[in-house]
């Protein structure tokens, strides 16, 4: 269960929001609302532990987040804005990388090939990553989704982003598969998408400073 208690958040000089409260247990999606400015790439980090909140709590099945962080982390899957890759490797091995340096040891060369193909790589596993576009870019990130039904937490700044109809399609279906599942996810998107069943929504707006 991911629970915020009370959250406020300071950007440089200035308060975001504050008073948000949020609980989220298994089989539920979240997605954060409101306008650009208003703080919802903020949240996701607090959410994460990747940021501290300028007041309030952030804890994962009743323990705070600074004291289970180790446990938090292996639970977590976070794919935010930027694609982290690097520009001389391949998607394929920016992937492999990827879960080898977040702990996924036993994902194989091949498992990352499947995923690159079903996100819609299929052409551009061989080809160094600053060839890629923005777009192709952001899937190889995305891939990671496809190799981390393990982690029980998907926490997804924009995840819809640059992709087409049926991208847009699979990559709902897995977000609910992983509900299903038992999973949990957080996300922000301005894209309506056909998850399994509608996500509840949080206006970050109402807490908006």
């Amino acid at each position: 269960m991911l629970q915020a208690t009370d959250l406020a958040c300071l950007k440089g000089d200035r308060l975001l929001f504050r008073g948000l409260a949020l609980t989220l247990g298994p089989g539920e999606m979240l997605r954060v609302a409101g306008p650009n400015g208003v703080g919802k790439t903020s949240l996701l980090r607090l959410l994460t532990g990747l940021t501290q909140p300028e007041a309030g709590e952030v804890s994962w099945h009743g323990t705070a987040l600074r004291r289970s962080r180790e446990d938090f982390h292996r639970a977590l899957l976070y794919l935010g804005h930027s694609a982290a890759l690097n520009d001389l490797l391949t998607p394929l091995e920016n992937l492999h990388f990827a879960c080898a340096a977040a702990g996924d040891a036993d994902v194989d060369e091949e498992a990352c090939m499947q995923a690159l193909v079903r996100i819609g790589l299929a052409r551009q596993l061989d080809l160094p990553a600053r060839v890629l576009s923005q777009g192709q870019r952001r899937r190889v990130g995305l891939a990671r989704l496809f190799l981390s039904f393990h982690r029980p937490l998907w926490i997804l700044d924009e995840p819809f982003t640059a992709l087409d109809v049926d991208a847009v399609a699979d990559l709902a279906a897995t977000l609910s598969d992983h509900c299903a599942a038992g999973g949990t996810v957080v996300l922000t998107t301005h894209q309506e998408a056909p998850f399994a069943r509608a996500p509840q929504v949080l206006n970050l707006g109402a807490y908006a400073c």
